[in-house]
């Protein structure tokens, strides 16, 4: 019997190495096994961060200043944490989150470039003591992740990047990878269902 307690489990990557299918996979296959789990997302999460989402992505935003962007960006974290991920805490739920620090990192901080220094002083501000157990990072080839851009029918801002952008950003998540021994790395350039039993595995040995 798995003794009830957090658990903050954290997808990362950049569009287009299946974040979405293996995060709903996972969520569904943990509610088979009849555990307490929730789904969210960055930027959004909450009903106020969901709005600031909404200013990010909306057409207006491709005008933003690259440094407003980072603030909206933490701002939505910050109302993300108060109002969803501080309870879920507290309620000792397992939480499956697309998307946290390490894409401000991978996108704001090394793709363009905004000061390291700025993103630590507000991640330190902001999280506290929260941070995940553990973080899985998806990889792809890149003929598969703009294979998949393309076929998707809401394109938004992100998904309209240059090649270059993409290669920086999931260097940047790789490298953090290295780094941290609770990250996991998987090449999703397939979505195949080996990978998804493997990915519940590895979760379900590590939540017990």
């Amino acid at each position: 019997m798995r003794k009830k307690k957090f658990f903050f489990i954290v997808f990362e990557g950049v569009e287009g190495t299946g974040k979405s299918y293996q995060i709903n996979k996972l969520f569904n296959n943990l509610k088979k096994k009849k555990l307490d789990v929730i789904k969210t997302r960055e930027p959004g999460g909450s009903k106020t961060a969901e709005e600031i989402r909404n200013l990010i992505f909306s057409k207006k935003s491709i005008k933003f200043d690259k440094l407003t962007d980072f603030y909206l960006m933490n701002a939505a974290r910050n109302e993300h944490i108060k109002k969803n991920l501080l309870a879920a805490r507290k309620q000792k739920k397992i939480v499956i989150c697309d998307r946290f620090t390490d894409s401000t990192y991978a996108y704001q901080v090394m793709a363009n470039k905004i000061d390291n220094k700025i993103n630590s002083i507000n991640q330190k501000y902001i999280l506290k003591d929260l941070k995940p157990n553990m973080t899985i990072i998806l990889k792809a080839n890149f003929k598969t992740i703009f294979s998949r851009i393309k076929k998707r029918k809401n394109n938004n801002k992100f998904d309209r990047l240059k090649n270059n952008f993409y290669k920086k950003a999931q260097n940047a998540y790789l490298s953090l990878a290295k780094k941290n021994k609770n990250y996991l790395v998987f090449d999703s350039s397939e979505n195949t269902s080996e990978l998804e039993k493997k990915i519940f595995n590895i979760v379900l040995n590590n939540i017990k």
